[in-house]
């Protein structure tokens, strides 16, 4: 393992076969009934899996292949520092221009990012694209380097929010010249939500969708559940199983993903809008989302801001988002967990305290 004491960098990883548990959908000689079938793509800077059950390979392939398009799709439009939809309204804001026509599609996904921010004060805010180029997070590969301290201080004294823009039918206004998009904590959501809906319209129903440790589930397994495994945040080895319902999404945050190293202390991609700095006193952050419409959005954005509240605010922020299922794992190790969730949790690691939340 390589050392990352001192001004090593933290590629984006490809995540593991390990982290996702297929345990009740890995297919073998012993199961009756129609096979798995599964597609891997590396798409929104992660690795995606889609894996179908009980169709026959024809009409699965079509669908897989439909969604695995879709992604890539997606991935093109909102991309953050390449040639994209997004960056092209990034440009047009930072020329100080007005009423800036955008897609329907994009302005409907501004409109409910936006929703959410408020909600969350602001601790989820997609408007910190400037914040998180001068932290060097827009890269597959970034340098274990500090910001220049006198741009960051001027970004801070008028900070990019998502309040500052206008969303009127398909045009977009900005009052802060400064507010650059970054849908990253977003979109990996919107994509399960489409993917879901490209496989139902398909005829698809039981399959199961991750991208990147963001997870939708549709149907079952031949009556069994998909049962997906939850990261552990400083070890090679899962936290936790979870056996997901039809049509629930679980998200997760956490400060092991995207990162570097500097001087021994770890900066991870999560910024705090508050202070323009990484966050800090959190490790990871899991919720669960039951079926609604827009239930891999909401799991996507809903754990970044209870990833940067504090120990004392982030039970309420669940509150505020609708989150009743959540876990959180402070930089001490110690894991607090919701009573519902905690109720649906198979712990597999012992190295952790754990506090139920009411």
């Amino acid at each position: 393992m390589p050392d990352l004491s001192r001004g090593a960098a933290r590629k984006i990883p490809r995540w593991p076969w390990w982290w996702l548990f297929l345990t009740a959908a890995l297919f073998s000689a012993c199961d009756r009934g129609p096979p798995l079938i599964q597609r891997e793509a590396y798409v929104f800077g992660t690795r995606v899996e889609v894996s179908v059950w009980g169709e026959s390979a024809q009409q699965a392939g079509q669908a897989l292949s439909a969604v695995l398009a879709e992604f890539d799709r997606l991935h093109r439009m909102l991309h953050a520092w390449q040639p994209s939809e997004l960056m092209a309204l990034n440009d047009a804001i930072a020329r100080g221009e007005r009423d800036i026509a955008v897609s329907p599609e994009l302005a409907f996904m501004l409109r409910d990012a936006a929703g959410i921010a408020a909600r969350s004060d602001q601790l989820f805010d997609p408007a910190l694209g400037g914040l998180i180029a001068l932290w060097g997070f827009h890269a597959d590969e970034f340098a274990p380097r500090l910001p220049d301290a006198a741009a960051l201080a001027a970004l801070m004294r008028t900070p990019p929010r998502m309040s500052d823009l206008t969303i009127t039918d398909n045009r977009v206004t900005s009052a802060n010249r400064a507010a650059q998009l970054d849908l990253g904590g977003y979109a990996k959501g919107y994509a399960l939500d489409r993917a879901a809906a490209i496989l139902k319209g398909m005829g698809v129903h039981n399959a199961l969708i991750n991208i990147g440790g963001n997870v939708m589930a549709l149907g079952d397994k031949g009556g069994q559940p998909w049962r997906v495994g939850i990261q552990h945040p400083r070890a090679a080895a899962p936290l936790a199983t979870l056996a997901l319902r039809d049509g629930e999404a679980i998200g997760t945050s956490g400060d092991y993903q995207r990162y570097f190293e500097l001087d021994g202390r770890r900066y991870c991609h999560l910024l705090d809008p508050r202070s323009g700095r990484p966050a800090e006193g959190a490790q990871a952050v899991t919720v669960l989302i039951p079926p609604r419409s827009g239930a891999g959005a909401l799991s996507d954005a809903a754990s970044k801001p209870l990833f940067i509240a504090g120990a004392g605010q982030w039970r309420d922020m669940a509150r505020r988002l609708g989150v009743d299922y959540a876990l959180r794992i402070d930089s001490d190790g110690v894991m607090h967990i919701t009573a519902a969730l905690r109720e649906r949790l198979t712990l597999l690691a012992a190295d952790l305290r754990i506090e139920v939340e009411p």
